[in-house]
């Protein structure tokens, strides 16, 4: 079934659709991966959002899931479409350099367990996602594979961490991307980009990874990830449409109790009410929305109320607001033994950020937080987890924005104590989750001023059939753009 020339819309199509069409023998997956691979050509030049793209090695993998098909074999959820790794995860053969040139030299010996679900599912992998060093900023720029753009607008930020991940998919690189998400990594640059981003309940897909190992006078010695990488990180999809979401969700969720927090079963669907409701957060006193994040909110609001939502506001969530501060304790508290590495591998932008990101806790928790403060933030994440879960129950969900600000401008972390500061304060919605660790969603809902505006849904663990549908209720209910500097229009 390989065509010397593959229809060129291939690439436009969901994986939801390829998958469906390279099952029916209507398309082969090597027909697929060529159109992927003609549209990298074309718009990653201009974007640098897919790095270590091997054609050769795509194209063996297609042919045999074609094979495959041609023997009646039993076929995955995505077998044939072309998926996306991020640099930050292990992919065998694949340097996992986190954008740092002293660690590009060697390769995975072994795949990240999410890694190892798509391929079992069937996916082809097709290129490595760029992300910033060390994957701790929200935008997408490294001294080793340079700045990755935003299709939408070149001077505002893809989005970080998951940035190369985001763009590649606004462009139509691929279908699907895999991510990751400590701080909004997966939901920041899905909604920077007008793609959709969902970071799943920590637990349900593994985190799992290869054991790494530093050098030590006594020899090599295992690195263990700190508590906040443990409890509150989290591998996902990115996608062009909530079903494409839903359908590698899937593929990725799966027990694996060589991850400290995994689940042992795939849960069950939850009970569903006669009624679902959303109660919308628009803040926590401390920034104010930007006008179009406010419309954005506005918009899925009726889109959710047209669905059949009951919809409230509330006027604050207080919880929310000391999650944030509670992240900008817990996660930069657990990097700081990091920071000499950082200081002696990592580039300019992000020994900055990191600078001007600790500035900005110490406002909070002072220069060097006490042992007791770190312990007892860690207990008080405990009370906030089961206060959440009581306040969503078995029905409620949550709308908040994505952040107060429109996507930032490129650097806008770097630019002045100042200016970093203020980031940290508007990102209140992407760092009070993963403190949390409940399933979260973004989700386009309005599209102002040349740009994607997409708002937030929180979900009770172990709720994401929840969310997914709240979001697919919004995308049914809004017009879907294309953006100019990927397409040309």
């Amino acid at each position: 079934m390989e065509s010397q020339n593959p229809p060129a819309a291939l690439w436009q199509r969901t994986a939801t659709e390829l998958a469906a069409a390279i099952r029916r023998r209507e398309v082969s997956s090597v027909d697929v991966v060529r159109s992927c691979l003609a549209r990298i050509e074309e718009t990653n030049p201009r974007l640098a959002a897919l790095v270590d793209v091997r054609p050769d090695e795509a194209l063996a993998d297609a042919r045999r899931a074609d094979r495959a098909v041609t023997a009646g074999e039993e076929l995955g959820p995505l077998h044939g479409v072309p998926v996306s790794i991020k640099i930050n995860t292990d992919q065998e053969g694949y340097a996992t350099s986190h954008g740092v040139a002293a660690l590009a030299a060697a390769p995975a010996q072994g795949d990240a367990a999410c890694v190892t679900a798509l391929r079992e599912s069937g996916a082809v992998l097709l290129g490595r996602s760029n992300a910033p060093a060390f994957s701790y900023r929200w935008f997408s720029s490294n001294d080793l594979h340079g700045r990755t753009l935003n299709p939408w607008d070149p001077a505002r930020t893809p989005g970080g961490s998951s940035g190369g991940a985001s763009s590649s998919l606004a462009a139509g690189m691929t279908p699907i991307a895999q991510g990751n998400d400590i701080g909004g990594s997966i939901r920041y640059p899905a909604a920077c980009c007008g793609v959709v981003g969902i970071r799943p309940t920590v637990g349900r897909v593994s985190n799992w990874g290869p054991p790494a190992y530093v050098d030590t006078p006594d020899g090599k010695a295992r690195l263990d990830m700190p508590p906040t990488v443990q409890a509150c990180a989290v591998e996902g999809p990115l996608a062009r449409t909530v079903a494409d979401a839903r359908l590698a969700l899937e593929v990725m969720t799966g027990p694996d109790l060589r991850d400290p927090y995994g689940i042992p079963a795939v849960p069950g669907p939850l009970p569903r009410g006669a009624a679902q409701r959303v109660s919308v957060v628009r803040g926590i006193g401390t920034v104010k929305n930007q006008p179009a994040v406010d419309q954005a909110i506005d918009a899925a609001t009726a889109r959710l109320a047209d669905a059949g939502y009951e919809v409230e506001e509330l006027d604050a969530l207080p919880l929310l607001a000391e999650a944030a501060r509670l992240w900008s304790l817990l996660i930069y508290e657990d990097f700081r033994s990091m920071l000499p590495v950082v200081d002696q591998i990592g580039d300019e932008g992000i020994r900055t950020s990191l600078k001007y990101s600790f500035a900005a806790a110490a406002t909070v928790w002072g220069e060097q937080p006490s042992l007791d403060a770190y312990i007892r933030g860690w207990s008080r994440r405990a009370s906030l987890i089961t206060d959440l879960q009581q306040l969503l129950g078995t029905e409620r969900m949550l709308l908040t924005p994505v952040c107060a600000e429109l996507p930032f401008e490129q650097d806008a972390d770097v630019s002045s104590p100042e200016r970093a500061a203020e980031l940290v304060a508007a990102m209140w919605p992407m760092t009070a989750v993963p403190v949390l660790g409940f399933p979260a969603i973004t989700v386009p809902s309005l599209f102002a001023e040349g740009l994607p505006v997409s708002v937030q849904i929180i979900g009770g663990r172990f709720a994401e059939e929840r969310i997914l549908d709240a979001a697919q209720a919004i995308e049914d209910r809004t017009p879907r753009y294309t953006p100019s500097l990927a397409y040309g229009t």
